[in-house]
């Protein structure tokens, strides 16, 4: 059985389309995949109602595009995932800044 937000996300066009090569999804490093992976779970969860995190997703790239800051589409997408997760009180400001320094980290070693 197909759960609805698969149909919704492959539905995606425009800005917020995921990136695609030859069909399939593109992920250039390996945290673009679980921010994906952790979008849709808390969707198919009924944390976040796909067409919510869509609509926080485009807000999050038009925001992107107006200040022409050169962030990635996945960036954009961690930064709607965010935004969503600070305001269900799913996070704390404090925990996230604690984990952005890791990734920051984590990505100067090539991981």
């Amino acid at each position: 059985m197909t759960n609805p937000t698969d149909n919704q996300i492959s539905s995606m066009q425009g800005p917020e389309a995921l990136p695609r090569k030859n069909g399939e999804l593109v992920f250039e490093r390996p945290w673009e995949s679980r921010a994906f992976g952790l979008a849709v779970g808390l969707s198919e969860a009924g944390v976040v109602p796909w067409p919510e995190f869509r609509e926080a997703l485009i807000s999050a790239i038009r925001d992107s595009e107006r200040i022409d800051d050169g962030r990635s589409y996945y960036e954009q997408w961690a930064s709607a995932l965010e935004r969503l997760a600070l305001d269900r009180g799913l996070v704390t400001e404090e925990s996230l800044r604690g984990r952005a320094q890791w990734l920051e980290e984590e990505s100067r070693h090539g991981h």
